[in-house]
C-alpha cells in the first residue's frame, strides 16, 4: 500500500482536539484507493490527487467539526446524497462509535459503498438505496436520527423538506454550504420553521490551504413534521416550500 502524507488531517483533527490514529489512517488510505480505481470505471469525483482529495473531501467531510464539538457527534446520523460517501465515510472513520445510513438514489454509488464498508470492516453502517422523498415516510427512518447531513445535494429549501423529516425531535440537521449560505438561509426560513425546524447557529470557514469557501448551519428539530412532509418525488425541487 503506497505511503500518502497525512498531516493536514493529523494537524486539522489535533487542532480541534481529535486524533487520527494509524488504524484511521489505514482506513482512509484503503478508501481513497477504492475511491480513485473505481472513479476509473464510474464517475464518483473529479477530485483525485491525494492531495485535494484528503483537504477538499476528507476534511470537508469533517469540518462538522467546525460547528459542533468532537463529544457531540454521537448517535445515529444520516448522511443523505451521501455520492462517493462524503461526508459520511470519513466521519464514521474518526467517530467510530456513529451509528451510520448512508443513503443515495443511484443504485451504483450505493453498491460501491458497501463495498468500501466490507473492506473496511466498519460496524453500524448501512448503505441505503432510495429517494428522499420515499424513505422520508419510512418506518425506522423518519424522525429516527439525531443528526442528518447532506453535502452539495440541493440549494437549502429543496434539502430542508428532503433532511428535516428524518430528524428526531431534539436532534439536527446540518447542510454543509458555501458562503451563499446567507442567501439561501432566507429563502428557506419559512420553510425550516413548518417542518419544525429552528435555525440555530452557523459558522463561516476556508478549507485549509485552499481557496474554498464554506458555510455550515445548525438547524435544531423543536416540533414533529407534519405528515404530508416530505411531499411525492420531484415536488420539493419544483416547487420549493
Amino acid at each position: 500500500m503506497a505511503e500518502y502524507d497525512f498531516q493536514p488531517l493529523i494537524k486539522y483533527l489535533s487542532s480541534r482536539g481529535v486524533e487520527l490514529t494509524d488504524e484511521m489512517q489505514h482506513k482512509f488510505t484503503l478508501y481513497y484507493e477504492m475511491l480513485t480505481e473505481k472513479n476509473k470505471v464510474m464517475n464518483l469525483t473529479a477530485i483525485i490527487e491525494w492531495e485535494d482529495v484528503i483537504r477538499k473531501h476528507f476534511i470537508d467531510s469533517l469540518s462538522l467539526l467546525e460547528i459542533l464539538d468532537a463529544s457531540e457527534i454521537e448517535g445515529r446520523l444520516l448522511d443523505l446524497g451521501t455520492g462517493a460517501g462524503f461526508p459520511g465515510i470519513p466521519l464514521k472513520i474518526v467517530f467510530p462509535e456513529l451509528q451510520v445510513v448512508l443513503a443515495d438514489s443511484l443504485n451504483k454509488r450505493i453498491l460501491f459503498l458497501q463495498d468500501v464498508i466490507r473492506a473496511l470492516e466498519l460496524s453500524d453502517v448501512e448503505a441505503l438505496h432510495g429517494r428522499a422523498e420515499d424513505l422520508g415516510r419510512r418506518e425506522g427512518y423518519r424522525e429516527s436520527f439525531d443528526l442528518v447531513v447532506s453535502r452539495a445535494v440541493s440549494n437549502l429549501s429543496v434539502l430542508s423538506e428532503y433532511c428535516l423529516p428524518f430528524v428526531k425531535i431534539g436532534g439536527s440537521f446540518i447542510p454543509y454550504k458555501t458562503e451563499a449560505l446567507p442567501e439561501e438561509m432566507r429563502m428557506a426560513f419559512d420553510g425550516i420553521t413548518l417542518l419544525g425546524g429552528r435555525i440555530s447557529e452557523e459558522r463561516y470557514f476556508s478549507l485549509p490551504d485552499t481557496d474554498m469557501k464554506r458555510g455550515l448551519l445548525l438547524v435544531k428539530k423543536d416540533h414533529a413534521t407534519p405528515k404530508k412532509y416530505p411531499r411525492k418525488a420531484g415536488l420539493p425541487a419544483k416547487d420549493p416550500l
